[in-house]
């Protein structure tokens, strides 16, 4: 069976003054029906976040173009990207005077499988069908709480300390990178990188629906707008990556007409 990779990318700069986040999707250069999507929610003030964001979407592509995915190095290559992206905001540092620090979600799709990584609390989602197959878990103060029976997701969204992060890149500690994989994919798979000022305001199941009902620039439209309705004046910089699976249609079988 063949697939047809359906992808959209968007942002919103929301009620602030400056757009600090990234989000990319990059095809690879030589390898067939290989992709990259990358998103980055910059932090460090005026400037200082972009500055990091932007560093994240150059150290990912490079990586990606340079060594070329496959799935014995796929793993090596997001690490590294990640890394180098830590050791490029670290050096942005110093010569900008800022102090900047960023997220980073990377998700590579070749034919057949899809693997990520993650930094901080921007999500990867991956649904099927609608349904949640796997989430992110975010490297927060209040999302570790919730993994060691402290607190439920829901006592989390409330919780005043809720953007308090453990790890990101810039910071003095090397940044904690956790890995996902899905193989065997379908058609029907979903994958949606957003952050924090995207997915606040919505269920698991709610993305799912929408995801599956809209084609992903509607989606992403219908997911934006209803977040900035949402956040009712006070919306944080969101952003979206969505790469959708969807069957090709088989071609018309060929009429042959009487001589």
């Amino acid at each position: 069976m063949s697939f047809i990779v359906e992808v959209c990318s968007a942002q919103h700069v929301g009620d602030r003054q400056e757009q600090q986040d990234r989000v990319a999707i990059y095809p690879h250069s030589k390898a067939k029906g290989t992709l990259l999507a990358v998103l980055a929610d910059g932090m460090g003030g005026h400037t200082g976040g972009a500055l990091a964001a932007e560093q994240v979407l150059h150290s990912a592509r490079n990586d990606f173009d340079a060594i070329g995915p496959s799935p014995d190095s796929v793993r090596e290559m997001l690490e590294s990207a990640i890394r180098d992206a830590h050791d490029g905001i670290k050096l942005t540092r110093y010569t900008s005077e800022k102090d900047p620090h960023s997220t980073a979600c990377l998700l590579i799709m070749q034919p057949g499988r899809a693997d990520w990584a993650h930094c901080g609390d921007s999500r990867i989602y991956h649904f099927r069908d609608g349904q949640l197959v796997s989430r992110s878990v975010d490297h927060s103060y209040v999302m570790d709480l919730v993994q060691r029976g402290f607190l439920t997701e829901s006592q989390a969204e409330s919780h005043p300390n809720k953007n308090i992060l453990l790890s990101c890149l810039g910071d003095k500690e090397p940044p904690r990178i956790d890995f996902g994989r899905a193989e065997s994919l379908v058609a029907g798979d979903c994958f949606l990188l957003c952050s924090d000022g995207l997915w606040a305001y919505f269920m698991e199941s709610e993305l799912g629906r929408i995801l599956k009902d809209m084609v992903p620039r509607k989606a992403a439209e219908w997911l934006i707008d209803a977040a900035r309705a949402r956040a009712q004046g006070r919306g944080d910089n969101c952003s979206l990556a969505i790469v959708r699976l969807k069957e090709a249609e088989k071609p018309a079988p060929l009429s042959l007409g009487r001589r």
